[in-house]
């Protein structure tokens, strides 16, 4: 071996070997025991269900727009967030494809700005519990997607097809799906309709689902 190949293998020995740095994906936790799941250092990234993160539990628009703290207050509200994203999102997930619901949580503040209340005004909704979601499926139809709901959810505490009006196309209005948190209660396997009456002309609730009272 002449000097200067000596020379070059040496100085190849030396070098330091580019390493390929992989990044780490979010924590998962979609298949922990809701009661070891907890705010305390959750990451906002992190699976809570197979295909959804804990960000999109929170995540409103209009509280972007506001800058309303729509955060989860307790480990409660959290939970009862993640036992509805398994047992209701996730099945509709895997029916649909992917989708990201119109919202889940809405604390007390956001509640009272999206419906104009005061400030000592509580909301009732269960959407405020964590127990309450409303989406819609880009090209199903919103009547069917209720109708799906109320026959392939395993259980379900309010199914409501809300502000669907077929004269403004199918993919009009929404739908609200609820389900309790364990250990709260039985759930109802309630169906109503929040549609126009077509007496009074205004939004009216009505059992069962449907376009029209």
């Amino acid at each position: 071996m002449s000097p200067r190949q000596a020379a070059a293998r040496k100085a190849a020995k030396a070098a330091p070997v580019a390493r390929t740095v992989v990044a780490a994906g979010p924590p998962d936790l979609s298949a922990t025991p809701l009661a070891e799941i907890s705010l305390a250092g959750l990451d906002p990234r992190t699976l809570v269900a197979p295909n959804f993160h804990a960000y999109e539990l929170t995540r409103s628009d209009l509280a972007n727009r506001r800058n309303i703290d729509n955060n989860f207050q307790n480990d409660a509200e959290l939970r009862a967030a993640v036992h509805l994203a398994r047992h209701v999102l996730q099945p509709v997930r895997a029916a649909f494809g992917s989708f990201t619901p119109n919202s889940v949580y809405r604390g007390q503040a956001l509640e009272r700005a999206l419906k104009n209340k005061p400030a000592t005004w509580l909301s009732t909704s269960q959407h405020a519990r964590g127990e309450g979601c409303d989406i819609e499926i880009v090209g199903k139809p919103t009547l069917e997607l209720a109708i799906w709901a109320r026959d392939h959810l395993d259980e379900f505490d309010q199914i409501i097809c809300e502000c669907y009006d077929p004269r403004q196309g199918p993919n009009s209005g929404w739908v609200h799906i609820s389900l309790k948190a364990p250990g709260s209660g039985p759930n109802r396997g309630q169906c109503l309709s929040y549609v126009v009456d077509k007496a009074s002309g205004k939004l009216v609730y009505v059992q069962g689902l449907r376009a029209e009272n």
